[in-house]
Parts: structure tokens; C-alpha cells; sequence
């Protein structure tokens, strides 16, 4: 096998980190090429369900360099969100290589070979952002394999109308499991599952609060301060419309998770049955990292050891956007740029 291309960096991912990351990339004047696995521009948004909703405004969903344009509500739709993204990058005309599912990455002396196939490419550095959305995490229960009903994830969501008239339960107490109740609780009976009880943000507080208070407290850790700040981070959820017309017809209320799956339902702590006909599970995801596994860099929790977002590891290897181990806010929109901008600077100097 040859290696058909060479460059300075490669991104693996096409989604907001690797677009923010190639932003700062370019005006650093480094050749790059991303390889998107997707046949489109849109990233991870492209399977996210028809009727999600952001929930900051378009100044505070925005990625570095150009600020997304007006949006017909308050609160950006899915749709507007990929129409964003695929503009962004036309924009900046970056050098998009796609569909392209990337196999491995293989050290070669100072150089990180990228296998996709029959093609591989080689580079002097590599970014991974290739985010979460496919591995889609759902906890195991004692009889779930012999649950008959129809399982999902939320990864694999798109709206409510094949869960019309059924028992429905929604498991996972994020803003995915909220916005995800409040639509199916319009057409189906459901049960709100969560570990602990949900956090509800108040209801003039959004993602630009939740925003500041992340970053007040990045500043304070950095200075070796604290700070004071009222409860409620990026995971809590956001009272926006749909939530809280949910709360208005009663069914924004959960229960404490129950022990196991029958064949038509599950059992209860106290040993009382319920019947179900489908479970949606909006329990979360993890890191998609397999192409990493032949650096030997993936550590036993599914993450890279890194220092910023550098592998400690593997010292020409960054990983962006994955969560907060690569960064405060780095899986947003908005906060993914700080972390692309000092990804970006430390590759320039690592080259140079």
C-alpha cells in the first residue's frame, strides 16, 4: 500500500471541532486536509433527532471567525444548526476529503500514517475529532435480552411518531432525555427514568449563563482560586419551550430506575411489574477512539491521557472536542473554539 498523500495535519472528523480546529489551522498557514467519515458537511448533527433544539441563540452557538446567522427563533433548530455548519465550511474552503471511515493510525518514525481502506494518507501531526455519536452508550439491566420491545437510543431518534398510543420509557436525566420526554409524551403514555432526580435550570437561565459560569470557573481554576457561583452546569436541563410545556401538562416528573427487564416490561424495587413497549435510552456516549487503539494511547476509561489536548503518549497526536477531558465546554458549539485556538497554536510551534 502507498501513501497517496502527505501534509502537515491531518484531522480525522468533519464536525464542529475539526472545522474550528481547521480554522485556526489555516490562518496559522499549515496544510491540512480532513477526512470526514459522513457524505456530507454537518457532523454528528446530521442524526441528532428533527425537532432538537439548542438551547443558546446564535451568537452563543457559534464557531470561531463567522457568527451563525439570524434564526427564526430564539433557540437554533437542528436544521438550522447543519445548514450552519455546511456554510462554515464552504466559507473557508477547506480541503474536505469524504465519505472517508478512517481504520487506524500507525506511528512511522516521527510521521502518523492514516489508514481508510486502500487509501492512506501521511502526516507530521495528527488532530482526532471524531466525537461521540457513534458509540452511543446504553447501561445494561438483568433481562434485558429477553425484553421483546423495541429499544433505541436517542443517537438513533428521529421523532415521536412510531411511539403513538404505546407505553413509552425515556431513560437518562439530561437535556436529551427532557426535550426527547416532552415530544413523545404528546402522542404516548411515558415514564421518566433517572439515576438521581433531574436538575432543572431556571427559566431565564441558558447556554450563555451556563457558558460564563464555565468559563469564570476555567479563570478562577487557572488562577488557583475558587469561586461562588449558584448550582447548575452544562448537563442540567434548560426550560426551553417544549420542556416547559411539559412541565405545564404534568409529566415532567421522574422515577428512580428499576431493577429489571421481563419479556413485556420491567420489575420494580419492590417487585411490582410494569408493562412497556419501548425504551428510548438517552444515557449518554463514548468517545469514538478505536482508530487510536494501534498507538496505544486509549487508557482502560476510554480516554487519551493528555496534557491540554496533546496525547502525552503520543506527542504528535491532539484530540479535540471529545468532552470535558479535552476541555472545558469543548463538545459545544461556542466552547470548542478555545480549545481549537491552543490546539491549533501548539501544533504551529511543534512544526516549527
Amino acid at each position: 500500500m502507498s501513501i497517496t498523500t502527505e501534509t502537515d495535519v491531518i484531522i480525522i472528523g468533519g464536525g464542529q471541532a475539526a472545522l474550528a480546529t481547521s480554522y485556526f489551522l489555516k490562518r496559522n498557514g499549515l496544510s491540512f486536509i480532513i477526512l470526514d467519515e459522513q457524505p456530507q458537511a454537518g457532523g454528528a448533527w446530521l442524526h441528532a433527532w428533527d425537532s432538537l433544539r439548542l438551547f443558546s441563540p446564535n451568537s452563543w452557538s457559534s464557531l470561531p471567525g463567522w457568527m451563525m446567522p439570524g434564526t427564526e427563533q430564539t433557540y437554533p433548530t437542528r436544521h438550522e444548526v447543519i445548514e450552519y455548519i455546511q456554510q462554515y465550511e464552504q466559507r473557508y474552503h477547506f480541503p474536505v476529503v469524504r465519505p472517508v471511515h478512517v481504520d487506524r493510525v500507525e506511528a512511522e518514525e516521527d510521521m502518523l500514517n492514516v489508514y481508510a481502506g486502500e487509501q492512506s494518507w501521511k502526516a507530521k501531526a495528527v488532530v482526532s475529532a471524531t466525537g461521540t455519536w457513534s458509540h452511543p452508550y446504553m447501561p445494561a439491566y438483568p433481562g434485558q435480552e429477553n425484553f421483546k420491545g423495541l429499544q433505541l437510543h436517542s443517537a438513533h431518534y428521529q421523532n415521536a411518531e412510531n411511539f403513538k398510543d404505546k407505553n413509552v420509557m425515556i431513560v437518562g436525566g439530561g437535556n436529551s432525555g427532557a426535550q426527547i420526554l416532552a415530544e413523545v409524551s404528546q402522542v404516548a403514555n411515558t415514564l421518566w427514568i433517572t439515576p438521581t432526580p433531574p436538575q432543572f435550570l431556571a427559566d431565564d437561565v441558558d447556554g450563555r449563563i451556563l457558558f460564563l459560569r464555565a468559563t469564570e470557573r476555567l479563570k478562577a481554576q487557572l488562577e488557583g482560586r475558587t469561586v461562588d457561583q449558584p448550582i447548575g452546569g452544562l448537563g442540567d436541563i434548560v426550560m426551553i419551550d417544549s420542556v416547559k410545556d411539559a412541565r405545564a401538562r404534568g409529566v415532567l416528573h421522574s422515577e428512580r430506575p428499576f431493577t429489571a427487564f421481563t419479556e413485556d416490561g420491567v420489575i420494580w424495587e419492590d417487585g411490582s411489574a410494569q408493562k412497556i413497549d419501548a425504551v428510548i435510552w438517552c444515557t449518554g456516549f463514548k468517545a469514538a477512539l478505536d482508530h487510536l487503539k494501534p498507538l496505544e494511547v486509549v487508557e482502560e476509561n476510554n480516554t487519551v491521557l493528555v496534557t491540554g489536548t496533546r496525547s502525552v503518549k503520543q506527542p504528535n497526536l491532539w484530540l479535540v472536542g471529545y468532552g470535558e477531558w479535552t476541555g472545558p465546554g469543548s463538545a459545544t458549539l461556542v466552547g470548542v473554539s478555545r480549545t481549537a485556538k491552543a490546539t491549533a497554536e501548539e501544533i504551529t510551534k511543534f512544526l516549527a
